[in-house]
């Protein structure tokens, strides 16, 4: 699957003569929040422009841009609020934009929230204005990751190709309105505000939690507790910034895992959270069974020779082969290095340090810091 590159440097691009908010149907707002995202932001605006149903209008919300990334935001034809006083990262600007643009916005009308570093492929919107029936309430991404990034980026690229598989043998089910961009109907947004204010659903008082490090987890929890569901189509495909060093993708990953984590304390056991609850047990027993085989490995070689039998070779071949396949889309030098199952391996370690740090912090209730990745 070809992948539009990013542009690594801003250029203005032609706007679209429908900037305004007028026009037949409901009305379409793209709200990107960004800090310092000068490298990326003309880019995300572009793919804005070129899809095949453009939205009425960009909004880039700066949020304590010391770059020019607001200059050329306006350049690229898009309108630029900046937040105030703002101290809640993307969840506090995003409120800020919303309180300012919604009540301008009808029940039917949409707005799409996506990352500064995320392009849309052409048929996102479209795609996911066709998925909101009645019972939807958002209509979340299907990430995959850009190029680059050497075999950390390759992998990552990998996670993302299984992570989609997974979403389409679920029927397109969204378990995360993922932040790289979702599609929120005005009316579903409106209903989660008032439900905090009324205490049906914790976060706070306003459209995104700011107590929440992950507030795309949340919302979708808060969107789902209201009675909707949240689905990712095959058109909303989206391309999204990876991680290029182990830092900053232990960071990101102990951001996403604690938040999750979080969030389920948070919200309890329900009828939403509780396959998000078993899914995380399974994680813990993932965890349980790899270091059991990598203890008893391990001890075996140190006993002597180990005896390979053809039914534990065959096993490994089933485990090459399901690497290998699921690994497909991500293009054949993807599947090589997925066969090889040592370097996969290490990365489920890496994955696997993450969540057990995460439950070591909440345990001790140490105060995740928030870090920019």
């Amino acid at each position: 699957m070809r992948r539009p590159r990013i542009a690594r440097r801003a250029r203005r691009v032609p706007v679209p003569e429908r900037q305004d908010d007028t026009g037949p149907g409901p009305r379409i707002v793209a709200l990107i929040p960004a800090h310092n995202e000068a490298q990326r932001i003309a880019a995300s605006i572009a793919a804005l422009h070129r899809q095949e149903r453009p939205p009425h209008r960009v909004v880039v919300v700066a949020d304590n841009c010391t770059d020019d990334t607001p200059a050329i935001a306006r350049a690229n034809g898009a309108t630029v609020i900046a937040s105030q006083a703002n101290r809640h990262k993307k969840a506090g600007a995003l409120n800020q934009a919303l309180d300012s643009l919604l009540h301008e916005l009808a029940a039917g009308d949409f707005v799409l929230v996506q990352d500064a570093d995320t392009v849309l492929r052409p048929a996102f919107l479209t795609s996911a204005i066709e998925a909101m029936d009645r019972t939807v309430g958002a209509v979340g991404g299907i990430f995959y990751g850009e190029r680059g990034g050497g075999l950390l980026g390759a992998l990552q690229r990998i996670e993302f190709h299984r992570y989609a598989r997974e979403i389409a043998r679920r029927d397109y089910r969204a378990d995360v309105l993922t932040g790289t961009a979702t599609l929120f109907r005005v009316r579903t947004l409106r209903e989660v505000k008032a439900a905090r204010l009324a205490g049906r659903i914790g976060g706070g008082s306003s459209y995104y939690s700011l107590a929440s490090l992950t507030e795309d987890d949340e919302i979708t929890k808060a969107v789902r507790t209201l009675g909707y569901r949240t689905v990712s189509p095959p058109g909303c495909a989206v391309v999204t910034e990876v991680m290029t060093s182990l830092p900053a993708l232990w960071h990101q990953r102990l951001r996403w895992q604690r938040g999750a984590l979080e969030n389920l304390r948070d919200y309890g056991w329900t009828r939403v959270t509780a396959p998000y609850i078993i899914r995380q047990g399974f994680m813990g027993l993932s965890v349980l069974f790899l270091a059991l085989y990598l203890f008893f490995t391990g001890w075996m070689l140190k006993r002597g020779r180990p005896e390979f039998t053809p039914f534990w070779i065959a096993v490994g071949l089933v485990f090459v082969a399901e690497k290998t396949v699921t690994a497909r889309g991500a293009g054949w030098k993807s599947q090589l290095l997925a066969g090889t199952l040592a370097v996969e391996l290490g990365y489920d370690m890496f994955q696997h340090a993450v969540y057990l740090r995460s439950l070591w912090d909440m345990a001790h209730r140490r105060e995740e810091r928030w870090c920019a990745t």
